[in-house]
């Protein structure tokens, strides 16, 4: 049986577009990264990118620069956000579209506010835990109608548009129309990933004359490719905003092919879709205040993480050394056992957020850290319950508004299933509901899965300081407390901050949350030493190298003393940031 917590470490954690449910491509041995540079850090890949005005930083080029093209034609962060979004959707879908769902958080310079958003989706209303008992089924299938929740990005997008926006709805995504229809060169990662999936778009005719050259080979590095079909999709959301998905022509033709195909979908789950605006919630680490969004999304647990480290001296750890790594991963076994347990549709359930992120429980919690010894089993907290594939992007304008935006479909390609000729595929979220009985996470009618994906922010003074993200399942709260470790204790720039080498601990825990199987393995990059992976096996640590499975990041700093802005994209993408 598949736990729900090895599903969540799936998520969009891909490796070339296959999901991490198939293994790891091993390194037998490995040295510390370098690059040739002149100046700076020699384990940096690139210059951090400089400018005045804007920035807009995402994991395929082309959708930056459509996002800094908007900026510079007057729009404002989320006119570029939206903008980048539909154009990754276009150019990178294994990984986002708007069959999938978005977070976000904003920073509204004109109210001196963060604004949280929760555009994700929930599960049919006419889908009962009964259908899953008939079909013997133990867990909610990770392909097909049944994986399927509503798509909440659209509505995000308007969410957005209507709060914030500058620029007619159909202005902010006339390029990634006319991409569409006119084609674009497959960048070289996501050429790969594509081909990783070559087979299951094969298995459903629609997705197969969606993605497939002649419907048969994914298109490779440098192939021209187009998407008109999904373009005919964006032009209707342009026209007629989030109605034409919600209410119109592509509700009727998901729902005419959900009941053709043994889905439950019916016209009632999209017309009744809402996205919600949300309070995002914090924590501070050395002075700056880290922003998440609450559950049902899993980002407080790099709250938890947080919390944990402070009162240690990590600046005097090395990043990549023995020392640092076992204390990161024990405080990241902590968090996951609650994450496995607490982490739930606050609408069906009390979530304790406040108690969980606490530095009050911390301290009860970090008495279970030892640090001479890897811990084999760690349980679920008692926070007093009494009381009741992935794009991640940024974008910063001239006013400093800052967007911080992520958004997915979950597996690469979500479920495989492309419905009729809208141009996208479903998303697979409701592969993270458990079917286990009493678990806050337990499917139900019309209710929101625990969900994977997280923006951030940091705030330092009362304004924005550091608006980022780092995409790929269970990756994401490690990642973001990752970066956050290079950035603040070990004064790292943006980009060095995301391209030192990364840790990821692969731990699992049962659907239940009750007993996490906290010994797991611990994954390395190779700019990780064969010392310190020695030295962590004497600490007990499983550790193996791994690539591919470190997720992906972009970052923007705001320097305010200056008027500069400092961007950085992921080394380990297609990415890149750009500004003006």
């Amino acid at each position: 049986m598949r736990s729900f917590a090895l599903r969540a470490m799936c998520g969009t954690l891909l490796f070339l577009g296959v999901a991490m449910t198939e293994p790891f491509d091993l390194v037998e041995s490995a040295s510390a990264a370098g690059y040739d540079r002149p100046s700076g850090d020699p384990r940096q890949s690139r210059s951090v990118v400089l400018a005045r005005h804007g920035i807009v930083a995402t994991s395929q080029p082309l959708a930056a620069q459509t996002g800094l093209d908007v900026l510079k034609a007057g729009g404002n962060a989320v006119d570029a956000a939206i903008a980048a979004n539909a154009m990754i959707g276009l150019v990178e879908p294994m990984s986002c579209g708007i069959g999938g769902d978005l977070f976000a958080i904003y920073w509204d310079a004109k109210t001196k506010k963060l604004y949280g958003l929760n555009a994700s989706g929930r599960s049919p209303f006419g889908l009962t835990k009964e259908e899953f008992a008939k079909r013997e089924l133990k867990q909610v299938p990770i392909k097909g109608t049944l994986s399927w929740s509503v798509p909440g990005c659209v509505s995000g997008w308007q969410a957005l548009h209507d709060r914030f926006g500058s620029l007619e709805f159909a202005k902010v995504l006339q390029p990634a129309i006319e991409t569409g229809e006119q084609g674009f060169p497959v960048s070289e990662i996501i050429a790969a990933g594509w081909r990783g999936s070559e087979k299951a778009l094969q298995a459903d005719p629609h997705s197969a004359a969606t993605y497939l050259i002649d419907g048969k080979r994914a298109p490779r590095f440098g192939e021209i490719f187009r998407n008109p079909r999904l373009a005919q999709s964006y032009r209707l959301i342009g026209e007629q905003g989030a109605s034409a998905f919600y209410k119109g022509a592509i509700a009727e033709e998901i729902v005419k092919f959900s009941r053709a195909n043994g889905g439950f979908f019916e016209m009632k789950d999209f017309a009744e879709h809402r996205a919600d605006w949300i309070e995002p919630v914090s924590t501070t680490y050395r002075g700056y205040r880290v922003w998440e969004l609450p559950p049902n999304g899993q980002g407080i647990a790099a709250l938890q993480i947080l919390n944990l480290l402070e009162p240690h001296d990590v600046k005097a750890m090395k990043p990549d050394g023995a020392e640092f790594i076992h204390l990161f991963v024990e405080a990241k076994k902590l968090a996951f056992a609650d994450r496995a347990r607490f982490y739930a549709d606050p609408e069906f359930g009390f979530v304790p957020t406040a108690e969980l992120i606490s530095k009050e429980y911390a301290r009860k919690r970090a008495e279970l850290i030892d640090l001479t010894k890897a811990a084999a089993d760690v349980p679920a907290g008692d926070p007093q319950l009494q009381k009741g594939d992935t794009i991640y992007l940024t974008v910063v304008d001239k006013d400093r508004n800052c967007c911080s935006l992520i958004q997915s479909n979950y597996y690469g390609f979500g479920s495989k299933i492309t419905p009729g000729e809208v141009g996208f595929v479903m998303q697979n979220r409701g592969a993270l509901f458990t079917l286990e009985e009493g678990h806050l996470n337990e499917f139900a009618p019309n209710k929101r899965p625990f969900h994977t994906i997280i923006p951030a922010m940091v705030t330092k003074d009362d304004r924005p300081y550091f608006c980022f993200g780092v995409m790929g399942g269970d990756m994401q709260p490690q990642g973001h407390v990752q970066v956050l470790v290079n950035l603040i204790d070990h004064k790292m720039n943006v980009q060095a901050a995301g391209d030192a080498a990364r840790v990821r601990h692969s731990g699992s825990a049962t659907p239940r949350g009750d007993k996490a199987d906290g010994g797991g393995d611990v994954l390395v990059e190779s700019g990780v030493s064969n010392r310190t992976v020695e030295k962590l096996k004497t600490l007990g640590h499983k550790v193996r190298r791994a690539k591919g499975s470190f997720g992906g990041y972009q970052g923007i700093l705001i320097d305010w003393e200056n008027g500069v802005l400092h961007g950085a994209s992921e080394v380990r993408k297609d990415g890149a940031a750009v500004g003006y």
